[in-house]
Formats: C-alpha cells, sequence, structure tokens
C-alpha cells in the first residue's frame, strides 16, 4: 500500500514547489513594478523640483538687473546733489567776497559824502537764494521729504529768475514722490521736461513723470512717456531704465 502513495505523494510535493515557484516569482514582478513606479514618482518631483529652482534664477537676475539699474540712476542723483550743494557754497562764498570787496570800496566815499536816501532792496539776494537752496537740500540729503518740499516749492516762488530753477523743480518732485503725491511730483516733473528740454535734468523728469502716472494706474500714460524718454534722450542713463521697463 505504501508503495502505491509513494508516487502520489511525490506529485503532490512537485505540484506544490511548481505552484511557491510561480507565486514567488509574481511578487517578485510586483515589487519591480511597484519600484518602476517609485522611481517614476522620485523622478518627476526631483524634475519639477529643478524647474522650479530655473525659474527662480531666471527671476532673481532680472530682480538683480533692474537693481543695478536702478542702483546707477540713485548714484547719479546723488552726484548731482553733492555738486549742487558745492555750487551753491560756492555762489555763497564768491558773493560774501564780492560784498565785502564791494564794501571796502564804498566805506571812504560814504563817509566824506552827506547821508543819502535809502536804496531799495535788489529784487533778489544771492546770499539768501544760496542759502534756501542749501537748506533745502540738506532737508532732502537727510530724507526729511516734507521739509525739503516745503523748501523746494518755496524756493521756485521766491527766485523765479535762479539759475537752480530746474534742480529746484526736479528735487521737489522728488520729494513729493516719496511722500506718495504723485500729482505734485507729476506737476514739478512735468515743468522740468516741458520747460528746461536741454537741461541735464529733463531725461531723469521724464522717467520720474512715468513713474508717477504708474502709481496713479494710469498705464497708457506711463508707455507713451518713456517712449517719448527713449526717443528724445537715447544716450541718457534715464533711457536705459526705461527700455527695460518698456519690456516688461
Amino acid at each position: 500500500m505504501f508503495p502505491r502513495l509513494l508516487p502520489r505523494l511525490l506529485a503532490g510535493l512537485l505540484a506544490g514547489l511548481l505552484a511557491s515557484q510561480a507565486q514567488a516569482g509574481l511578487f517578485d514582478d510586483e515589487e519591480a513594478r511597484m519600484r518602476i513606479n517609485q522611481m517614476r514618482t522620485e523622478f518627476s518631483a526631483r524634475l519639477d523640483k529643478l524647474e522650479a529652482s530655473s525659474r527662480a534664477q531666471l527671476e532673481l537676475a532680472d530682480q538683480i538687473e533692474n537693481l543695478k539699474a536702478e542702483i546707477a540712476r540713485l548714484r547719479g542723483e546723488n552726484e548731482v546733489l553733492s555738486n549742487d550743494l558745492a555750487n551753491a557754497n560756492k555762489r555763497q562764498k564768491d558773493f560774501y567776497v564780492d560784498l565785502d570787496n564791494r564794501l571796502r570800496k564804498v566805506e571812504p566815499q560814504a563817509a566824506a559824502e552827506a547821508p543819502a536816501a535809502p536804496v531799495a532792496p535788489a529784487a533778489a539776494d544771492p546770499a539768501n537764494e544760496s542759502r534756501d537752496y542749501e537748506a533745502a537740500l540738506t532737508q532732502l540729503r537727510a530724507g526729511k521729504f516734507r521739509e525739503a518740499a516745503t523748501g523746494f516749492v518755496a524756493f521756485t516762488k521766491a527766485y523765479p529768475n535762479s539759475s537752480f530753477q530746474p534742480n529746484a523743480h526736479f528735487w521737489a518732485a522728488s520729494a513729493l514722490y516719496q511722500l506718495k503725491d504723485n500729482v505734485g511730483a507729476a506737476e514739478h516733473y512735468a515743468k522740468v521736461a516741458s520747460q528746461w528740454p536741454d537741461d541735464t535734468r529733463a531725461p531723469d523728469a521724464l522717467l520720474g513723470l512715468s513713474s508717477t502716472q504708474a502709481a496713479r494706474n494710469d498705464t497708457a500714460g506711463a508707455t507713451k512717456t518713456l517712449e517719448r524718454l527713449v526717443a528724445k534722450y537715447p544716450s541718457s542713463s534715464a533711457a536705459t531704465i526705461a527700455r527695460q521697463r518698456l519690456k516688461k
């Protein structure tokens, strides 16, 4: 009887072994598929991260270029401020030297002559002109924009024939822009550009005017002003900034 059962037992063991191997192969295939899917997911995540990093680098590069242009503009303004202050000091010193020389010549003659009628004061005292302009510049350099704006606006009214008129209007506009008075700033920027188109401040005035228009959501007006700046002053540093803004 036992010899008869032996073939059956062997056949059963063989069948079980084949089934186990088949099942193990099935599990190996399933594990391989899971691993492939996992690798695909990891690859996609890495690719997305790389693309995001590339976009961030491009945006950063663009911001750096804009900052460089803005720094160049601010450096130019700072140089003009320093030059204006130096000129104001020189004019004031020259005035006092000239006044002293005149007084020295007049004093001996006045002592010998009878008292004369009072002389009418001059329309504008150069000493006061230099003092007031220098005071407004000092306020602007100190970041006191409200006081600077008041000083420059008062200067433009008190000394209408001053050679500092273009710069006084420009710095008044700059101070008002910092105070977010875009209407007042636009008025002074526009006056510089229209009344003194050959002045060195004219290109920057148009650039400032476009900024006030953009701040008031006048996109069309800002674009038109930038195009006017590039066409009229193509070689100016302000035109370089204008071209960058027009590309956006």
